[in-house]
């Protein structure tokens, strides 16, 4: 596993519409090991192994993270943001930002009030945020930032006991570099089917990336590789949660949107390598990639495998890179032993 590659992703800001230099990093990188590499107009980038074999496997790992967009600055310079994504504004009081402004790079910090002067209100609400920037009017900021540009929180990676990470957009850069490296590692062995590997965009907004990325691969079975809530750290009601554990192992979801034959698939190649895996419950929808990937063309049969996380969209998100590591192997394991005649009809042996 390439943790280089992954800090350089983790490194790169790709707020959800504004993916292009996390996908052009993403595209260097798989270039050296894929047999054909293609983009498409939603901004995806597709690493292909075996583009002529008639099954196809697609991973998808979506490249966005959430953040802030710009919605007005006042007269004095401040500036208030929209949500990007599922953002929530409780954790934004008092951190660094980076507007990606039209004319230039700003530096910012979410304001909040001392606590000499009453502190931050008990039920605060998103458009109370706004950014510092250090400007003394509207017209300087203007220089640089217009309505509608994104931002992220300014946040380096940390390392943990435990071989474990933190930082902000592990939801789902993680994703982006595991199907990256799967697609190497398949590369190795000569697999007999197709390999898509598909860097995509816009899921934490719209999904539209994976909707693209379906109805033109068309394959035969897709699987989404995200996060999922870990349930393992203080103030989670374990009554309501199923248990996912960070460093319990890949998380395999089970519902009605996932292809029993696609799972069973991934716990076969898991018996083979004697790994544990957690279960995750999609009664309804996935939340992710898979629901779009599963509506195109004439459909496609869709699977989940997860990262476990902590802190879901909060600046400090936690993984494990053990967890990491196997999710790689066993998605390895499992499209390299594929022979192409497999069925993914549920109700056909």
């Amino acid at each position: 596993m390439n943790k280089d590659f992954l800090l350089e992703l983790l490194a790169t800001p790709s707020p959800s519409g504004a993916e292009m230099e996390i996908q052009h990093k993403w595209m260097e990188y798989v270039s050296e090991f894929a047999d054909e590499m293609r983009t498409d107009h939603a901004g995806n980038v597709i690493g292909i192994l075996n583009p002529e074999a008639e099954f196809k496997v697609l991973l998808a790992g979506h490249s966005d993270e959430i953040g802030f967009m710009v919605k007005k600055i006042d007269d004095k310079g401040f500036i208030r943001v929209e949500k990007l994504g599922g953002i929530s504004h409780k954790p934004a009081i008092g951190m660094k930002v980076t507007i990606f402004g039209t004319h230039g790079k700003l530096n910012g910090v979410f304001g909040v009030n001392a606590e000499h002067h009453g502190g931050a209100k008990g039920e605060f609400t998103f458009d109370d945020l706004y950014i510092d920037c250090g400007a003394t009017s509207k017209e300087e900021v203007e220089k640089y930032i217009e309505i509608g540009d994104l931002a992220v929180y300014k946040r380096d990676v940390e390392f943990l006991l435990n071989d474990r990470i933190s930082g902000r957009g592990l939801d789902n850069r993680t994703g982006s570099f595991i199907v990256a490296e799967v697609l190497k590692e398949v590369a190795k062995r000569n697999p007999k089917v197709g390999v898509y590997a598909v860097s995509t965009v816009n899921e934490e907004t719209n999904m539209g990336g994976a909707y693209f990325a379906g109805a033109g691969i068309k394959p035969t079975m897709a699987i989404a590789c995200d996060v999922t809530f870990a349930s393992d750290y203080p103030g989670i009601d374990s009554s309501k949660h199923t248990d996912v554990k960070i460093g319990g192992g890949p998380v395999i979801a089970k519902g009605a949107p996932i292809n029993i034959k696609v799972n069973q698939m991934l716990l076969d190649a898991a018996k083979k390598l004697d790994m544990k895996v957690q279960y995750e419950l999609t009664p309804r929808m996935t939340g992710t990639d898979a629901d779009k990937l599963r509506l195109t063309g004439e459909g496609v049969p869709v699977s989940l495998l997860s990262l476990p996380l902590r802190y879901m969209h909060a600046p400090v998100e936690t993984v494990s890179l053990k967890d990491m590591e196997e999710e790689i192997d066993l998605l390895v394991e499992m499209i390299a032993n594929l022979t192409g005649n497999e069925s993914v009809n549920p109700l056909k042996n």
